[in-house]
């Protein structure tokens, strides 16, 4: 089943536009801040569009606003339900779930485009590792092969030593 190719001008504009309805009552500029953020990381995304590295920075800093938001949820939203619990509040609220609740969608779309532009499939974050593939190592008892010279800085014409340039 081929997935559905998604624009990342359209996501970048309905998550803008969730995020701006739901900063409009009641979450503190911390939330604001932290998707605005990563939004304007999406325009970079947009901007070059053969760059890999802003598809993941896009990708990951989503994933990081999932956790963020759903903490500010839970901080903030029984406080300022008591408070005010008006209209203005329950659209903003309604406004900021609902973007909560299309980010992992979001994440699976951006993960696409990352893997279109040339992304690997396992993200790798550039530690060292250790792989135990022994298909390139030569093994010291082998003898080069015949006819070759064991003296590398000697032409075979002229038997003069020189120098290789590199």
């Amino acid at each position: 089943m081929e997935v559905p190719a998604i624009n990342l001008k359209a996501i970048l504009l309905v998550h803008w536009l969730l995020t701006v309805w739901g900063c409009m009552a009641w979450l503190p500029s911390s939330y604001a801040c932290g998707n605005f953020t990563v939004l304007a990381v999406g325009v970079w995304a947009v901007a070059q569009r053969d760059s890999v590295d802003a598809v993941l920075m896009f990708l990951l800093g989503m994933t990081l606003t999932i956790v963020t938001d759903i903490v500010h949820f839970g901080i903030y939203y029984s406080a300022y339900e008591r408070i005010s619990g008006g209209n203005t509040f329950r659209f903003s609220a309604g406004m900021a779930i609902l973007s909560l609740i299309l980010k992992p969608l979001s994440c699976f779309f951006v993960y696409q485009m990352y893997r279109e532009r040339g992304g690997d499939y396992n993200i790798n974050f550039g530690f060292p590792s250790v792989t135990r593939n022994r298909d390139t190592y030569q093994s010291i008892d082998q003898q080069g092969p015949p006819g070759s010279s064991a003296k590398p800085f000697v032409h075979s014409e002229d038997q003069h030593p020189s120098i290789r340039s590199y």
